[in-house]
């Protein structure tokens, strides 16, 4: 039997660690997931442990030279953002794979923004202050506070760059995690920001290589093509914009869901940044207006708690369908209760919707009354999302993809809320992974 000629994808989220085989068509022909248990940086922050990983990442490749069923062509890589590998001289991390919501002490930021004022700094970089989800400030954190270490950083790799370079030893940037609310780029100017510059931080920062660029590494007893890797939501976008002609909006769902625009031209308003609305960079390097929210970690914390007071298992409300009474009262405004998030940002956005201090499971009198709560209070955030990420554009047509494209109940509500937009839930709810894909088999394509 002749081996099937195959490309392998990595897509690391923060909850799932996954990988897949795509035929020459781009046909999903295998896919496994993995749960990496964490690890704690120095100060006991848990982080993803990123020694185990690789130790993953190389064997299930080496498992794919050793199958005669397959030939392996190339690798890419789909990750999140706002995280970097810090390598020395030898090619080794130096440092933790900090999580990107560990807290970057009040005094280094408020040093920042007095040099560098907030307003506009988050006008001209087109993000919100987000601690060390601006990654670009995990690397001002590091010069401050351990110069020592900072001097001994050969290169800050994004993490899409890092798996890459295990394979190529090619030390690259790329336009996707640039884009990435990292706080390097200057929107309005289209290169680093200057203040980059004038912290020195430009010296660990490799050049910049195009999404699509590929780099060839001895593997399987032949040479495969190894992509530089892609930002997870702007792969989840790329799939999309590889293949619709008209305009569209997304909402990639996920422990983030967020909404993409990748249509419009307008500058970001102090009113959007001040809601977590964002740009990130596309595959071509275009801004794409974005607004996100922390849905997937939100649900994941508050279905914990509604499993614990109904007593039920960890993934009981998969076996729970729609329940068109529950959702018709609230429909009918007539939900009891108040949602009111715990991990979602406090933006003046949530202010608005939400009230009150906390939400109680107890106050409900099932396990799916409480259950179809908690969506109902997510929704109603995803669609003022969305419209945040529209802004003044007349699209009307929405694909959306992820995990939640599953949830019934989510799906019922959305198609309520828009009643007068197209939507199109993807039945491929792995879009970064086909997104990646797609942008490797593009680069091929043209070498040929």
């Amino acid at each position: 039997m002749t081996p099937i000629p195959v490309i392998a994808i990595f897509d690391i989220g923060k909850t799932n660690k996954k990988f897949f085989l795509f035929d020459e068509q781009t046909n999903e022909i295998k896919q496994e997931y993995n749960k990496i248990p964490l690890t704690v940086d120095e100060d006991g922050v848990e982080c993803d442990d990123l020694a185990a990983l690789t130790e993953w990442i190389k064997s299930t490749v080496e498992k794919i030279c050793q199958s005669p069923d397959v030939e392996l062509k190339g690798i890419n890589f789909s990750t999140y953002g706002a995280s970097f590998v810090h390598i020395g001289e030898d090619g080794q991390p130096l440092t933790p794979l900090y999580n990107y919501l560990k807290e970057i002490p009040a005094e280094i930021i408020n040093e920042f923004y007095r040099q560098y004022p907030e307003e506009t700094n988050n006008v001209e970089t087109a993000s919100p202050s987000l601690g060390m989800l601006n990654s670009g400030l995990q690397l001002y954190w590091l010069k401050k506070t351990r110069p020592e270490l900072f001097a001994r950083i050969q290169y800050s790799l994004h993490f899409p760059q890092y798996l890459s370079y295990l394979f190529t030893g090619k030390a690259v940037s790329e336009p996707t995690s640039i884009g990435c609310h990292t706080r390097l780029w200057n929107f309005q100017k289209g290169h680093y920001h200057d203040w980059v510059k004038q912290e020195g931080i430009d010296r660990v920062l490799p050049e910049i290589a195009s999404t699509g660029q590929l780099y060839s590494a001895e593997l399987c007893g032949r040479k495969v093509d190894i992509g530089v890797g892609i930002h997870d939501s702007s792969s989840a976008l790329a799939s999309y914009l590889v293949r619709e002609k008209e305009p569209f909006l997304l909402i990639s769902t996920g422990t983030w869901s967020i909404s993409l625009n990748p249509f419009t031209q307008d500058p970001l308003t102090q009113d959007e940044l001040h809601n977590d609305c964002l740009n990130f960079l596309s595959i071509d390097g275009n801004p794409v207006k974005a607004s996100r929210f922390f849905m997937g970690y939100e649900f994941n914390y508050q279905i914990d708690r509604i499993n614990k007071f109904f007593g039920k298992p960890d993934k009981y409300y998969k076996t729970v369908p729609a329940d068109p009474s529950i959702i018709q009262e609230i429909k009918d405004g007539k939900a009891s209760n108040t949602f009111y998030p715990k991990y979602i940002a406090e933006t003046p956005l949530v202010r608005s919707l939400y009230r009150g201090n906390d939400w109680k499971p107890e106050a409900f009198d099932s396990f799916e009354e409480a259950y179809h709560h908690l969506i109902w209070g997510l929704s109603l955030l995803q669609v003022a999302s969305l419209k945040l990420a529209q802004g003044n554009s007349s699209i009307r047509k929405v694909f959306i993809d992820g995990g939640f494209v599953h949830n019934e109940v989510f799906m019922e509500l959305l198609r309520h809320y828009l009643p007068d937009y197209e939507l199109v839930f993807s039945d491929f709810p792995l879009g970064s992974a086909y997104g990646a894909a797609l942008v490797l088999d593009a680069s091929e394509k043209k070498m040929v």
